[in-house]
């Protein structure tokens, strides 16, 4: 949630939010005057209950008394009523707000306007035509989307054989290299409540980007890892001491992508269920921002290990997530499709996330709570490394070589073949 003090700030976003924050300060404005006049009219009520303590019952000032106090009530009950309406629109436009964007985000109305700041890695060349991961996968036999749309529908896939083993030999790969970064590791549930979405940014907007149950216990399938692992700390006041906290998690996520309809209708892009490994850190404010470099670089030591070829591009106003003050999008290089795509997203929440899920902490002894930074990224989306390295490792022949550091992982297999034909 933000800090009332920062929506000019959050404005810079555009005219939708302007219009948010314009309607929010009217509720509030609103909800003030009905306050005070609650206040006096109450002050009313009770100076009249002791004008009838002090008086005759059979009197007829007593009489008058208890008529005015009788009106006065009914006016404080309309009061108490039309308020309570005031603060549930106030908290819900305040719970859409965006966060504020840190002055270093540059201005923009779409990706278009993005700012790159790196790129590591050569384009690979090839002396044929490149093809896309799903032609290379369906051919190699480990990219199964009949199957999936078999068992579950549109956006599902099922991985076979090497596909299957890859996928696994990914996640243990990113952990262990996260674990060496500091990072401990955490396995969440995969079903969390209302409050923990709602903590982390994900509702009320996205609601129906999300996954739920049926029944009133109302739990939701994660959209990503950093919805759990962040609740961890909910309601939780730390110690300036155990800061900064540094998790990664494998989970599986789900999402409807309600608004995505059309959009990378092929391949494992954007799929309903998918695997990712999380980062998460808690840190104290003076060093969120540190933090959000150090962990995109957590995130590109993957991608360097794996050889794969990618940029970091700097998210402008009108590309930045809900939530994030900035963030720094990595994009690999697909030479099937001939583009960058989107393999991570590093951000820096600032005391946003920590606002929701009151998550704070005590830079010393017998001091004042304060809210905690933090800072979240994919280290990383493991369907979409699989792209890359069906894409960026294919050969002549159809066969895809496995990355070195990931030989071991994959029992010492250095390249995925084709299945005989026999």
């Amino acid at each position: 949630m933000l800090d009332v003090a920062r929506l000019d700030e959050a404005a810079r976003r555009g005219p939708e939010v302007v219009a948010l924050i314009e309607e929010f300060r009217s509720i509030e404005t609103a909800r003030k005057e009905l306050q005070g006049t609650l206040d006096h009219l109450r002050a009313q009520r009770n100076s009249a209950n002791k004008r009838m303590a002090a008086l005759d019952k059979k009197s007829d000032e007593f009489a008058g008394a208890r008529d005015e106090m009788r009106e006065v009530s009914k006016k404080v009950k309309t009061g108490e009523h039309e308020l309570d309406e005031l603060e549930v629109r106030s908290h819900d436009l305040h719970m859409h707000i965006p966060n504020a964007p840190h002055e270093r985000v540059p201005d923009g109305d779409s990706e278009d306007q993005n700012q790159e700041v790196l790129r590591w890695g050569e384009k690979p060349s090839y002396d044929f035509a490149p093809k896309t991961h799903w032609e290379v996968g369906e051919a190699l036999g480990i990219l199964d989307f009949e199957a999936g749309a078999k068992l579950s529908g549109a956006r599902f896939c099922v991985l076979r054989d090497h596909g299957s083993r890859l996928n696994r030999a990914l996640i243990s790969f990113m952990l262990d290299v996260h674990g060496e970064g500091g990072y401990r590791e955490v396995w969440p549930p995969a079903l969390v409540k209302r409050h923990a979405l709602e903590g982390t940014g994900q509702l009320p907007k996205f609601e129906e980007d999300a996954f739920k149950t049926a029944g009133d216990s109302e739990y939701f399938l994660i959209p990503t890892g950093e919805v759990p692992v962040t609740s961890l700390h909910a309601d939780e006041i730390l110690n300036a001491d155990q800061l900064p906290i540094k998790y990664t998690a494998y989970t599986p996520c789900f999402r409807a992508e309600a608004g995505s309809y059309g959009k990378d209708t092929r391949g494992l892009i954007r799929q309903h269920q998918f695997d990712k490994v999380e980062l998460v850190q808690f840190v104290e404010p003076g060093q969120s921002y540190e933090a959000l470099v150090s962990l995109r670089e957590s995130a590109e030591e993957i991608l360097r290990r794996l050889g794969l070829h990618y940029r970091v591009v700097n998210l402008c106003t009108g590309d930045l997530g809900f939530c994030a003050s900035q963030t720094f999008d990595i994009e690999v290089w697909l030479p099937g499709q001939d583009t960058f795509r989107e393999i991570s997203s590093c951000s820096n929440f600032e005391d946003y996330q920590a606002r929701r899920a009151k998550i704070r902490y005590r830079p010393e002894s017998g001091a004042k709570a304060k809210m905690v930074h933090t800072v979240n990224g994919s280290g990383l989306a493991v369907g979409r490394t699989i792209v890359a390295i069906l894409e960026q490792n294919q050969r002549a022949d159809g066969s895809v070589a496995i990355p070195k550091a990931l030989q071991p992982y994959m029992g010492g297999l250095e390249v995925i073949e084709a299945p005989s034909a026999e």
